[in-house]
Formats: C-alpha cells, sequence, structure tokens
C-alpha cells in the first residue's frame, strides 16, 4: 500500500472595506467608473505626496478582529511591501508586516455535522493594487494588458489563516463562514464577483501524521465558492499524483482557470524577505486607546453563531435550517421581521428557504430587491393557516406579491381566490362527484383507500380548486363510511 497523503490548505483572503474613500485619500472607492477617473497624486503615487490614514479603515479592521476573536493591537505600524508590477504606481504596496493590528483569532465551522475550529493567524490593513485587462482569455494567453488605477488605494484587510484546514469542503465552509461575518457586520460588501472579496489559497501535502508541512503552492484568480472548492480539489490531485510518482512540488504561484478547469503555473512564489519590508516613514504608527476597542465591541450586532443558536434554542428550528437562514444576513434580518409578525418560525423558514429563495434565484435578485414587504409575507401565511386561501392557492398569490409588491387580502380579492371551506356550500357538490363516479365510490368501500384520493380530486376540480381539501375529505368520508 503506498503513501497515504494529508492535505493542509490555508487561506490569504482580501476584503474590500465599505468606506467612501479610500485608505490614504480622499478619492471614491465606488465600483466602476471610467478608467483612470478616480485617481489623484497620492493614489497614483506622484513624487512629493503624503499617505494620510482614514480613520474609518481602522475602526473596521477593529470591528473585523474583534468579530473573529482577535486580540486587538496597542501599536501598530504600516510597512512598504516592495515589487515590481504595472498595477503598482507606486512600485510598493503600503501594508502591515510585523505588527499587524489583529492577531491570533479564530472561527468555527460546520462540515458534515462536525464543528472545528480554524485559527485566523493576523488581520492587517493595506492599500489595494490596480487592476491589469488582459487581452486574452487569460493571463498567460495575453498579447497586451491594460491598466486602470481606479482600484489603486481602494482599503482592504488581509484575513489569514492558520493551516487548519484538512479539504476542500472545509476550506469553502471556512470562506462562507468569513463572508457571513464580514456581512453581518457591515464592514464590506463582500461581493466576490466584483472582487471586493478575494481569495488566495496555499496547499500542500504531507505523509499522514507527519508534523512536517510540504511545498505548497498558491493558487489565485477564485473568485467564487465554487471555484476556491474545485480549484483545491483539482490541486490536491495534481499535487498527489506528482508525489507518488516520485516527484517534488515547485513552490511557485498557480493561477486558476475557470473554463479547463486546472491551475496553471504562473510564476515562482517568492518568500517574505524577497519584498524588502521596512516601515513606512511617511505614516505614524497607530496607536490606540483601549476604551475606543470597547465601544467598537459593544457596537457589534448578534453574529451567525449567536443567532443560530437562537434560531434553534428559542425558536425551535433545526441546526440545518438555522444555518441556511444566518448564512446570510439579509436573509436572517428579513426571516426575524417575518416571524415577529407571524409566531411559527417553522412555516417561515419553510417559506423562505422554498419558494422566497426559488424566486429570488430565479430572477437573479438579492433580498433587498424583493417586492414583499415582511408585514404581507406574515399576512399570507395567516391567510393560510386560517384556512381562507388553500397552500396551492397561497403559491399562486406569493407569486403575484413577488411580481407586483401587493399586500395578499388584495390580490385574494381580486382574484376571486378565498377557499371554500363552508359545509352547506360543498355538499351538493360532494353529493354529485360520489353520484357521478360510482366505480371509486365501490373501490372505496372495498377498502381501497386510495380511491377517496380521486374523488377529492374531483371536487377540487369542480370548485376550481377553490374547495378546502381537508374539509372536503373530512366530508367524503362522513358519506361514504354511513
Amino acid at each position: 500500500m503506498g503513501v497515504q497523503y494529508e492535505t493542509v490548505i490555508g487561506l490569504e483572503v482580501h476584503a474590500e472595506l465599505k468606506t467612501n474613500t479610500k485608505i490614504f485619500c480622499s478619492c471614491p472607492t465606488e465600483f466602476g467608473g471610467e478608467a483612470n477617473t478616480h485617481v489623484c497624486p497620492v493614489c497614483l503615487g506622484l513624487p512629493g505626496v503624503l499617505p494620510v490614514l482614514n480613520k474609518r479603515v481602522l475602526e473596521f479592521a477593529v470591528r473585523a478582529g474583534l468579530a473573529l476573536n482577535c486580540e486587538i493591537a496597542s501599536f501598530s505600524k504600516f510597512d512598504r511591501k516592495n515589487y515590481f508590477y504595472p498595477d503598482l504606481p507606486k512600485a510598493y504596496q503600503i501594508s502591515q508586516y510585523d505588527l499587524p493590528i489583529c492577531k491570533k483569532g479564530y472561527l468555527d465551522i460546520m462540515v458534515d455535522g462536525t464543528s472545528k475550529t480554524i485559527g485566523v493567524t493576523r488581520v492587517h490593513m493595506e492599500e489595494d493594487a490596480g487592476k491589469l485587462l488582459h487581452g486574452g482569455s487569460t493571463i498567460t494567453a495575453s498579447h497586451y494588458s491594460l491598466v486602470d488605477y481606479n482600484r489603486t488605494g481602494v482599503p482592504l484587510i488581509e484575513i489569514v489563516s492558520e493551516p487548519d484546514m484538512r479539504s476542500a469542503d472545509e476550506a469553502r465552509a471556512y470562506m462562507e463562514k468569513l463572508k457571513a461575518i464580514l456581512e453581518y457586520i457591515d464592514v464590506s460588501d463582500v461581493k466576490m464577483e466584483q472582487g471586493s472579496l478575494r481569495c488566495d489559497a496555499n496547499i500542500s501535502l504531507r505523509p499522514a501524521g507527519s508534523e512536517k508541512l510540504g511545498t505548497k503552492t498558491e493558487i489565485k484568480n477564485m473568485n467564487s465558492f465554487r471555484s476556491l472548492q474545485r480549484a483545491i480539489e483539482y490541486e490536491v490531485k495534481r499535487q498527489k499524483e506528482i508525489l507518488e510518482e516520485g516527484g517534488t512540488i515547485i513552490q511557485e504561484t498557480r493561477s486558476w482557470d475557470e473554463e479547463k478547469g486546472i491551475t496553471v503555473s504562473m510564476r515562482s512564489k517568492e518568500e517574505a524577505h524577497d519584498y524588502r519590508y521596512f516601515p513606512d516613514p511617511d505614516l505614524v504608527p497607530v496607536i490606540i486607546d483601549p476604551q475606543w476597542v470597547s465601544e467598537i465591541r459593544d457596537s457589534l450586532p448578534e453574529l451567525p453563531d449567536a443567532r443560530r443558536e437562537r434560531l434553534v434554542n428559542e425558536m425551535g428550528l433545526s441546526g440545518y435550517d438555522a444555518g441556511i437562514i444566518t448564512g446570510s444576513r439579509a436573509l436572517a434580518d428579513y426571516f426575524d421581521q417575518v416571524a415577529a409578525q407571524y409566531n411559527e418560525p417553522k412555516t417561515v423558514a419553510n417559506w423562505l428557504m422554498g419558494e422566497f429563495l426559488r424566486l429570488l434565484n430565479a430572477g437573479s435578485m438579492e433580498i433587498k430587491d424583493s417586492k414583499i414587504a415582511p408585514a404581507n409575507f406574515a399576512a399570507l401565511l395567516k391567510l393560510q393557516a386560517d384556512g381562507t386561501i388553500s397552500g396551492k392557492m397561497a403559491k399562486a398569490v406569493f407569486e403575484e406579491m413577488f411580481e407586483t409588491g401587493k399586500d395578499p387580502e388584495a390580490i385574494v380579492r381580486e382574484k376571486g381566490m378565498v377557499q371554500i371551506s363552508d359545509e352547506d356550500s360543498l355538499a351538493f357538490i360532494i353529493e354529485k362527484v360520489i353520484a357521478s363516479n360510482q366505480g371509486s365510490v365501490q373501490d372505496y368501500r372495498a377498502g381501497k383507500e386510495k380511491a377517496i384520493g380521486f374523488l377529492v380530486g374531483q371536487v377540487m376540480k369542480e370548485t376550481k380548486g377553490q374547495a378546502n381539501p381537508g374539509v372536503v375529505n373530512k366530508l367524503l368520508k362522513q358519506k361514504l363510511d354511513t
């Protein structure tokens, strides 16, 4: 039997912060805009300019560190990370090296019903680089590249994990949890497709039981959870095949090719000392008042784990349902608003995860785009619960609400969709159906229970779906059992 290998994964995640202006100047941070229009002498790195730290960036970094259970440094500083690349106009990036703002944190993930703690090595502040627009399908296949400096100087936090993940599933769960936390504390819009949440994965293999880390590769260019999972799975397979054939892994940076489903070599990987870090002489050290940190800690909202616990322990949801709902702050807030007006949490959860998310996904919409007010959502569920409309009608009304934003009572009135639950009104129709379907009546009386379903269906057809199925079932059985 060959050597068994253990996968070791660490993630470096860059989150763009939701500030109005850049980290060291007053240029706007908004996404888009004509190339090279959101720039000034500071973010273009022109001679003689001086950067000034945006205090909001510092606040957001502390906020993220606290949400990730980190220690907040009372003394921190900025460093210059030196490298030459076309999207870096100064030929250095202002970042943090040996004294980051946050360190020694953790977050908990759940994979296949098992909880695991993943260490967070550090969270530090830095400026983003510009954006290269390649003249080909991939960076390696391009004949030219254009540079847009609008993103240069946009504030980032880099969140570096410990190499605690052992599978692509764990890496994905970590990334999903991290995204949820950053969304809950409102420091980033976490839109992976726009590049405001980006992830690099460090992957290595080692013989099972070994403490020594293997040679790692770093994968870049992953802009979705699916890409992250697929890229890691491919890279683990690639490295394993090399090792099993007696080869060696080269420490390098690789790119993920989404179309081909493979990783592609980009360049050999630099060590930290190759960047020639040194303290930035233009920026004073950051000294933080512990009282300010306490105020930020007190302002944190209910975080995903605490909210999930509340939904399970106080509202009776399953762990699975609570996990889905709390995975997005917008969905969790919406759930709370509906449940506050219709106190049947399980029913609310079923509708949210079923019809509501189905319609949102079909329209590629976000929750904030929905026209259904939480009060109207609750009103619909009440109409179904009190028997005014059937479950089938409720779904039709819900779709109309989703399209128009109208309240459910108005739709029910307009379409004449009130459910018939009155026994006297249904008695005549039931008599008619029994008389017309003697074969099914005889089948039922001969012990074929399923025949009742056909008869219920005939009553529903006669009433154009408006009869209350429960009442119809009861009346039919009363008639046929006598």
